[in-house]
């Protein structure tokens, strides 16, 4: 990709990645341990990031800003998951993997995947020679990468705190920033991601174009694959019989933030094409549910105040 000295860095993060899941592969296989499962992707970011830096050895502004945000947020996550799972117990996505070596393999090699694609565009600032003066931008990245970094965390602080008491035991989480959107951290995530292709953007010429495959993974697969499809399967088989969980989910905006009393009102057609509701989000509400929330009818006004 650009350079052949691209190419190794490309190759050489392809192989410590490929390592660095499969040593924790072998862990959770063989120990059937999966509280390490998030904690070793999120480290595996900050290994390329400092890697590619420090064997390129350039150190310019730019590779120094972006590896610094990448350690940041790889830190941050990594250590919240590592405390949330050992504080919870077993990790429910692997009830069907523990005891099936394929599927647990297949989850390993995609993560792999993750982390390789989603790095793609530190790689190749960190790999070039090319040292750009600060452009627009570099800080319209660094603020999205901000904006989303304290959306990210502060949304996952707020859900901790909302299950760690008693008094929502049973209950889905709609405060703070979740009063706003379903998964705030899921966009913080993605903005995050973006920012940093945003501001990886004044290096990058002809082919080295291809590393915004890395947001468009990521968003792809928090949209359709692991992220809200799972969780919102979850919450409606939990849920979906009580009320105000339909009112919630009616109202409330699945990935980008909204006022609840804006998003309830808008039609159909534009949440799905614009907003990312997507049909597919409901198909395990009961079938009573899925009646209500295709018509909105069976709450009244006072519903739609909810969440």
């Amino acid at each position: 990709m650009g350079t052949v000295l691209d190419s190794h860095f490309l190759a050489l993060t392809a192989i410590v990645t490929v390592g660095y899941q499969l040593f924790f592969f072998i862990i959770t296989a063989l120990l059937k341990f999966d509280k390490v499962t998030d904690f070793a992707g999120s480290t595996n970011f900050i290994i390329i990031a400092v890697l590619t830096l420090v064997l390129k050895g350039t150190w310019h502004f730019r590779q120094v800003v972006l590896t610094l945000l990448v350690v940041i947020w790889g830190l941050r996550l990594g250590l919240f998951l590592l405390m949330r799972i050992l504080n919870w117990g077993e990790d429910r996505r692997f009830d069907e993997m523990r005891n099936s070596l394929g599927k647990l393999a297949i989850f390993w090699i995609f993560q792999a995947v993750w982390v390789w694609t989603v790095s793609l565009p530190v790689t190749v600032v960190n790999a070039s020679d090319r040292d750009p003066s600060v452009h627009a931008a570099d800080i319209i990245g660094w603020i999205m990468w901000f904006v989303g970094m304290s959306v990210e965390a502060i949304a996952d602080q707020q859900k901790l705190i909302f299950k760690n008491s008693p008094e929502n035991r049973g209950k889905w989480c709609n405060v703070g920033l979740w009063k706003y959107t379903r998964h705030p951290n899921y966009f913080g995530e993605i903005f995050l991601w973006w920012g940093i292709f945003v501001a990886s953007a004044p290096v990058l010429k002809g082919a080295e174009w291809l590393v915004i495959l890395g947001p468009i993974f990521l968003t792809l697969l928090l949209l359709f694959v692991s992220g809200i499809p799972m969780l919102e399967e979850s919450a409606d088989k939990k849920f979906g019989n009580v009320a105000a969980y339909r009112v919630y989910k009616k109202t409330t905006s699945p990935l980008i933030p909204l006022p609840p009393v804006v998003y309830g009102r808008l039609p159909s057609w534009l949440r799905t094409t614009f907003l990312f509701e997507f049909p597919f989000y409901s198909r395990n509400l009961p079938q009573e549910g899925q009646n209500w929330y295709r018509t909105g009818r069976g709450e009244g006004n006072d519903g739609l105040k909810m969440g």
